[in-house]
């Protein structure tokens, strides 16, 4: 009953996700409209100034196919974040984002790296390894879902397409991965019977058992002179 009520859906879970993709659209239609160019708003590694864009890269984009291409995934993801991890979720959001942005400036070539991509990658890595990690069978489901759909990503980590910042995947992916470990304790778990709970007290019927499941030898001889008893 814990765990349904752990994954119940709330308007908040759809709401925060699409209001978010809507607000990168609209900015990106601002950009257009007036004829703004925000790139060098995004991430610069390893300058002062290039700092900024680890709070505003992930909100700008190149053209609309980059945003069109992050859009579905992005909600797909967020959306499955808040639902499932919605006790965690925004500190997966903000601190997860925060720091792939500080490692992209890190790590990154020099060059303004823009884009939700590196968000995406933090999420798609923290549901997958967080559903591994905790065993739980709900989890597991949605880490071989997230898998299924957005499994090719994982070659983007990877400088395999020019013009593309794998730097801020390969982040995204990193702290993702750091973020499933460090939280595994925090929000659903592996589903335990009673008796696999360490405050578990057992039961009169539950003594009658041993640790594989028989009945104990005491008790059955107890059982069968009780019978025996009955019988005469």
């Amino acid at each position: 009953m814990n765990e349904i009520k752990q994954f119940k859906f709330s308007t908040i879970t759809l709401a925060i996700p699409l209001y978010f993709v809507l607000f990168l659209w609209i900015i990106f239609w601002f950009e257009l409209k007036f004829g703004f160019n925000f790139n060098k708003y995004g991430i610069y590694p390893r300058t002062i100034k290039g700092l900024r864009g680890i709070l505003f890269s992930p909100f700008i984009h190149g053209d609309i196919k980059h945003l069109y291409h992050n859009t579905i995934p992005l909600f797909v993801l967020m959306f499955s974040l808040l639902y499932f991890y919605r006790n965690i979720a925004g500190k997966i959001l903000v601190y997860g984002t925060l720091l792939t942005g500080l490692l992209t400036w890190i790590i990154a070539r020099p060059s303004y790296h823009i884009g939700a991509s590196g968000i995406i990658y933090l999420l798609f890595s923290f549901i997958f390894f967080s559903g591994i990690i905790r065993k739980n069978y709900r989890l597991i489901a949605v880490s071989l879902m997230v898998i299924f759909l957005y499994g090719s990503m994982v070659w983007y980590i990877l400088p395999v397409k020019e013009g593309v910042s794998w730097e801020g995947h390969l982040s995204g992916f990193i702290i993702g991965l750091i973020f499933a470990f460090f939280y595994r304790k925090t929000g659903p778990q592996k589903f335990k019977y009673d008796w696999e709970k360490d405050d578990y007290q057992p039961t009169d019927f539950d003594d009658m058992f041993d640790e594989d499941g028989n009945l104990k030898v005491e008790k059955e001889i107890e059982i069968s002179e009780k019978l025996k008893g009955d019988k005469e």
